[in-house]
C-alpha cells in the first residue's frame, strides 16, 4: 500500500444498512476469541486455536492497527475485516514489489447465511477506495470454499490467477474502485439477471 500518513486510523464509524464498522474496544476481546477458537470459522483459515493459548496471547484491545475494522450488529461484535499489506513473498500479486491491501474477513458461526459479509465488506472497500484513491484491493480464498467465492464476486473482484498455498488450491482475485467501461453490446443484452447465490456471513 501506499503512504498511509494521510489516512486517520480508525475512522469514524460506518454504517450500514444492518451494521456498524468501527475501531476495536476492550469489550470486542471476547468475541475474537470466540472466532479464532471456532472449529467452523477454522475450516477455511487454516484450523482453529486452543482457547487458553488464545487467552493468554489476545491483547486487550485486539486488532488496534490500520485496516482492522470490528463489525456490529445490535451492539455486539459478529464478526472483523481486514486492510492488510499483502507479504511481496506470498504468490499472488497484482504488483510487482507486492503489499497490495488484501481483504480479509471471518464472521462468527451465528451471523452466517445472512449477507452480513457482503455487506459489511462492500462498505470497508468504499471506505478504502475514498481513502487511498487507485489502490487495488486483492483477495485469496480457497477455490473449495465456496461461500467465499460468492461474496467476492458480489463485491466485484475479478480472478487473477490459482495456485497451490497452504496445501490447497487458492483463488487470486483483484478489486478496483474504477469502474469498467461500459459494453454497449453486452449492456444492451435482454432478460441478463444476475445470478445470486446464498451467501457466507
Amino acid at each position: 500500500m501506499t503512504d498511509l500518513a494521510p489516512v486517520v486510523w480508525p475512522p469514524a464509524p460506518i454504517r450500514t444498512e444492518r451494521l456498524l464498522l468501527r475501531g476495536s474496544e476492550a469489550r470486542d476481546r471476547g468475541a475474537v476469541i470466540e472466532l479464532f477458537a471456532s472449529p467452523e470459522v477454522g475450516t477455511y483459515v487454516g484450523g482453529s486455536r486452543p482457547r487458553d493459548e488464545l487467552e493468554r496471547a489476545v491483547p486487550e484491545v485486539p486488532g488496534r492497527r490500520f485496516g482492522f475494522f470490528v463489525v456490529e450488529l445490535a451492539g455486539a461484535m459478529i464478526g472483523m475485516i481486514t486492510l492488510d499489506p499483502r507479504d511481496a513473498e506470498r504468490p499472488g500479486h497484482v504488483r510487482p514489489e507486492g503489499g497490495e491491501a488484501e481483504l480479509g474477513y471471518m464472521f462468527l458461526p451465528r451471523a452466517w447465511g445472512r449477507g452480513y459479509a457482503a455487506e459489511a465488506c462492500a462498505a470497508a472497500l468504499d471506505w478504502f477506495a475514498d481513502a487511498l484513491p487507485g489502490e487495488p484491493v486483492v483477495l485469496s480464498t480457497r477455490t473449495a470454499h465456496h461461500a467465499s467465492l460468492r461474496v467476492a464476486a458480489k463485491l466485484g473482484f475479478s480472478e487473477v490467477a490459482r495456485f497451490e498455498e497452504y496445501g490447497a488450491e487458492q483463488w487470486f482475485g483483484v478489486w478496483s474502485p474504477v469502474t469498467p467501461p461500459v459494453d454497449p453490446v453486452l449492456d444492451s443484452a435482454d432478460g441478463a439477471e444476475p445470478c445470486e447465490g446464498e451467501e457466507a456471513g
